[in-house]
């Protein structure tokens, strides 16, 4: 939704300068090379570099070479530039620090050693990305940190034949140029482990379309995740030579590479539990309202005209849910998402007395992206920082708990508003997506609903928000036991990104948020500290915002009254002042 005045000039230069960066000068001949082979994006990335490492120590691959000149073509094409190795000795800290991703690929065997697998540790902890190719899943079977990078690790494989891969994300940018199913000739690999409850599945393997599947039909073959504080993509292509001469295979790397470097955003929290609302086939149960309306093509509705509302008739929701769903704007397009809203075929019932989640580059901060319509800005740099610009897919949680709305922008969490006004509710109404009027270009792909509950816990990694909308931050971003943890102006380097654990640690830059001697006394030290699974690691979120240490019964405080860049943190009792208040990824 939007006012008919636009915001002021500069706020729209401003955004459009933000969310649409220049595109690439790329040579007329390189161009139409990459055109032809389906290899172009939205916008130019910023120049980077990856680190491409091939050693292997078991079998050798012999498209480990084609690999390697793909990746380099990708690279001319696409702003990065290829160091390509098979050499341990590259794994350093210091050399490490120059890549936005490292690339293994079809690695076997062992293939570092215990110095070099700690530098790249503190490498993937830091902030890093990592690509698995193929045969990086046959690789360092007895480094746990690595197992859990990958995701699984080889079990067997049948004979190199055709098969179906059923697409299950088409937003991420590995995956969102290709259709519901792939058809592609390779071999398929069989893993040790399902990587489904810990990753994020982008798409697997049906096993009733080639013989010799063995994990019971669900076989996941393509996936992500955020690993201890890095970004983590493997794929099981790349056995074939052919495979580095295909099209999507090609498309289908870069955007891992892309999204391992940090330089394109998806959520890759593991996903599992939701039910479809759209599955890309059909809009039975839908219903629209008001003029305009939806395209159905590729498994995706566009919208046209309006202003008008396709609405889920077939359900109200009621209670908790989460409800998520893919969206792509051409350019500055403006449409949103409705929930808590009573059934009728007034558009305009469901703004009135729902909730419009809104999308929209250049609007007041109330009214643009991210924000609950006229109720709530999002936090503009945590959206700003997760959001993917016009043209590429973005991906939408909104997490309803009583009367409670959390917005999550490709895994981040961008806003978090309560419903108080008796007259709306969200944990009662229907769910719809609004076609805004002419020249309004948006796209919807794959709307689903998990009842009951919103994403599965786990690892969320990102900034940890506190007083003055400063940022928890790691004293120049120093490992040493004892560093001073403090409050800094967010500035989005790996000394503010802190992983949320299941075990309930709060970690950084490979170590954990400590009590300073387990002890419980107001004033005490908060501290980085080798994690230990001890009582002065664990770090409770409550419900109304603060942080609190149950061993000791206190809250993490930023101390004192006035709250400056370097404002050291302690444990305080609590008392639910702003200086005690912090938003968690």
């Amino acid at each position: 939704m939007r006012t008919h005045l636009k915001a002021a000039l500069g706020l729209f230069a401003a955004a459009v300068l933000c969310l649409v960066p220049q595109a690439a000068a790329l040579p007329a001949a390189e161009g139409q090379a990459l055109a032809a082979h389906g290899e172009t994006r939205a916008a130019a990335d910023p120049a980077y570099r990856i680190l491409v490492f091939s050693k292997t120590a078991g079998f050798r691959h012999s498209s480990i070479d084609d690999g390697i000149a793909a990746l380099r073509d990708l690279g001319t094409a696409n702003n990065f530039t290829v160091d390509a190795t098979e050499d341990g000795q590259a794994f350093t800290t210091g050399n490490l620090a120059q890549y936005k991703a490292v690339v293994f690929l079809s690695t076997t065997g062992d293939v570092l050693n215990g110095a070099q697998q700690t530098a790249f540790e503190g490498y993937i902890q830091g902030g890093g990305g990592y690509v698995g190719i193929h045969a990086a899943a046959d690789t360092e079977y007895d480094w746990p940190f690595y197992e859990g990078l990958a995701g699984a690790l080889f079990h067997s494989h049948p004979a190199i034949q055709s098969a179906t891969v059923e697409v299950e994300d088409r937003a991420h940018d590995a995956t969102a140029h290709l259709g519901d199913t792939w058809q592609r000739t390779d071999e398929w690999y069989n893993y040790r482990t399902n990587p489904r409850t810990t990753a994020h599945v982008l798409a697997s393997l049906d096993e009733s379309s080639y013989t010799g599947g063995t994990m019971s039909g669900d076989h996941p073959i393509a996936w992500c995740s955020d690993y201890r504080g890095g970004r983590a993509f493997y794929t099981g292509g790349g056995h074939t030579d052919e495979s580095y001469a295909e099209p999507a295979f090609r498309r289908h790397l870069l955007g891992g590479i892309r999204w391992a470097a940090g330089t394109t955003h998806a959520d890759c929290r593991p996903e599992t539990g939701y039910t479809a609302l759209f599955d890309g086939s059909s809009t039975t149960g839908w219903r629209q309202a008001g003029p305009g309306g939806f395209t159905l093509a590729d498994g995706t509705l566009t919208s046209r005209g309006g202003l008008g509302m396709l609405w889920y008739s077939a359900e109200e929701f009621t209670g908790d849910y989460s409800l998520k769903l893919d969206w792509k704007a051409a350019g500055d397009d403006n449409s949103g998402v409705l929930i808590g809203f009573p059934a009728s075929d007034d558009p305009w019932s469901a703004v009135d007395n729902g909730y419009e989640i809104q999308i929209d580059a250049t609007d007041a901060a109330d009214r643009t992206t991210g924000a609950v319509y006229g109720f709530r800005s999002a936090d503009i740099a945590a959206r700003d920082a997760a959001l993917n610009p016009p043209g590429e897919w973005n991906t939408y949680e909104l997490r309803v708990t009583g009367e409670r709305l959390e917005i999550f922008l490709n895994g981040r969490k961008i806003n978090d508003y309560t419903n108080t006004d008796p007259a709306r509710s969200l944990r009662q109404g229907h769910v719809g997506i609004q076609n805004h009027g002419d020249g309004d270009e948006v796209a919807f792909r794959d709307i689903r609903v998990k009842r009951g509950g919103g994403q599965e816990p786990g690892p969320r990694s990102g900034e940890v928000k506190g007083v003055n909308g400063k940022c928890l931050d790691v004293d120049g971003g120093q490992t040493a036991d004892g560093t001073e943890v403090q409050v800094w102006t967010c500035n989005g380097s790996a000394a503010q990104r802190w992983t949320v654990s299941g075990d309930g640690s709060l970690r950084a830059l490979g170590k954990c948020l400590d009590v300073s001697g387990g002890a419980s006394a107001d004033g005490t030290r908060i501290q980085l500290w080798t994690c230990n699974g001890s009582g002065a690691q664990v770090w409770a979120a409550q419900s109304d915002g603060t942080v609190r240490n149950p061993q000791s019964g206190k809250c993490l405080d930023a101390s004192g009254g006035t709250w400056n860049d370097g404002t050291p943190v302690h444990l305080w009792t609590c008392h639910t002042a702003a200086n005690q208040k912090w938003t968690l990824p």
